[in-house]
């Protein structure tokens, strides 16, 4: 079948049942460069197979992120290839960096040529009109692994078309991570747990160290996500729970004035032209008091520098005057373009790749959360003590009610096209820079971004794909 697989195919299949088991020595002494290069304490997950409900073929290619903690990559490729030799498919992953992805991707859909599954760390829902709908894969994951996360399924599907764009089998959390000896001279130990907290303690440390915060401030993904939180948690926010425009609004302003005062205070210039991973670069090299990140700059700080890898701390969404909310870090975006050949062995795959979430938390060092909890109980014991190393051993503790301040990209409202080509011109960074450079107030930042985003929902509302 062309679409995918039949959900009578899907009813017909059996997993094997999972447990945990001991990791083999070599996956456990997998090189890594971003984090221990030691054995792991305790056990990694074994792996299930299920059988495909037909005979598979020929190829499949997957283009995907160069993950964070490439140990990850490491345990994915030969998982991939394993999987392939097994069901006679031949398997090609092709990682690239992060920021590349959208403009391949793009690339190769204009062309309708390229990779038959494409990842990415970010709303890819403006790709709707080119890509098959994953509703099968969807229903058949919930189907064997209960009720999806919600933030995982804002994030995949359009609710006015009723057709999951991506598939969405897993998440990264979005802390605050901060340095603790710092902090503590500042009188907040534990870090800021507002943003009150975060403009005060972060311009007097600058003010008598000299290093800065590090929350970017250029178009990029970590500062689309920072953004969304900052202004969430002021009450503010792209759309409603209904899709209708309210970024024109007292509390985008007031966001978008703190921003400003927070750079002016407490930053440099530097945010302005940062990349993904200058964050994680300036905190592990001692030149931030403050990121909001996922763990893997800490990760690598491990390895790299212990003392400051010891030194780093995390905190949960900071509280703003109507909330406390972080955007997720890494939201997967699986797709498959409407002109891939392979679409069942891309789709088989995926539910493999599901069903193995374990194995995919794990050898990410708790990088990856799934997007269907049962698939890792074992997720909330290895926060509590951390099989790769982590001093304190809890010092993951706090992701346990990760989900409970976690928001999809559109919050409130789904993560639809018109959300997704938001995302991806960096139209909210842009509307915090100019204000903070001063090239235009506070007010007149967030009227331009309104026009702009009116324009893009009008666009696709016109199609059909947004609603309000």
């Amino acid at each position: 079948m062309a679409d995918g697989i039949s959900r009578r195919g899907f009813l017909g299949t059996a997993a094997v049942a999972g447990g945990l088991a001991a990791a083999g020595a070599a996956s456990g002494c997998a090189s890594d460069t971003s984090g221990p290069k030691a054995k792991p304490s305790g056990q990694g997950p074994a792996e299930v197979f299920t059988t495909p409900t037909r005979k598979l073929k020929g190829s499949l290619t997957i283009l995907m992120w160069s993950h964070f903690v490439p140990r990850h990559d490491t345990w994915f490729d030969k998982f991939a290839a394993d999987w392939g030799k097994r069901v006679g498919v031949s398997v090609r992953v092709d990682h690239i960096n992060t920021v590349d992805v959208p403009r391949r991707a793009a690339s190769e859909i204009q062309s309708g040529h390229g990779h038959d599954l494409i990842q990415h760390i970010a709303p890819l829902s403006q790709y709707e009109p080119s890509v098959l709908d994953m509703a099968d894969v969807a229903q058949e994951a919930t189907r064997r692994w209960g009720q999806q996360l919600e933030l995982c399924r804002k994030s995949s599907y359009n609710p006015n078309t009723r057709k999951f764009y991506a598939y969405c089998p897993g998440w990264a959390p979005d802390p605050g991570d901060y340095r603790k000896s710092m902090w503590q001279k500042v009188g907040l130990p534990n870090g800021p747990g507002s943003y009150d907290d975060l403009l005060r303690g972060a311009a007097e440390i600058k003010r008598t160290t000299g290093i800065p915060c590090g929350i970017g401030l250029s178009p990029e993904t970590d500062t689309n996500m920072a953004m969304r939180a900052l202004m969430w948690s002021f009450g503010a926010s792209e759309q409603d729970a209904d899709e209708r425009v309210v970024i024109n609004s007292d509390a985008a302003v007031a966001a978008v004035d703190f921003m400003a005062r927070l750079w002016k205070q407490a930053e440099t210039s530097e945010v302005f032209s940062w990349t993904p991973a200058s964050n994680n670069q300036a905190l592990i090299a001692g030149r931030s008091s403050y990121i909001l990140n996922s763990i893997s700059a800490w990760r690598t700080a491990q390895a790299t520098n212990a003392a400051i890898g010891d030194d780093i701390f995390f905190v949960p969404a900071l509280r703003g005057p109507k909330a406390a909310l972080a955007a997720q870090h890494v939201i997967q975006q699986w797709i498959i373009p409407k002109y891939s050949p392979n679409a069942d062995a891309a789709k088989e795959f995926l539910l493999h790749y599901t069903a193995n979430f374990a194995s995919a938390s794990y050898y990410s060092k708790l990088y990856d959360f799934p997007g269907w909890p049962s698939l890792v109980p074992q997720l909330d014991g290895w926060l509590d003590k951390d099989p790769w190393g982590a001093r304190p051993a809890n010092k993951l503790a706090l992701l346990k009610t990760a989900v409970s301040w976690s928001a999809n990209i559109g919050y409130p409202g789904p993560s639809n096209p018109a959300v997704g080509e938001i995302f991806n011109t960096n139209v909210l960074p842009t509307m915090f820079a100019r204000a903070a450079r001063g090239q235009v107030t506070a007010k007149q930042a967030v009227a331009e971004a309104s026009g702009q985003v009116n324009a893009v929902f009008a666009n696709w509302r016109a199609r059909k794909l947004v609603g309000g």
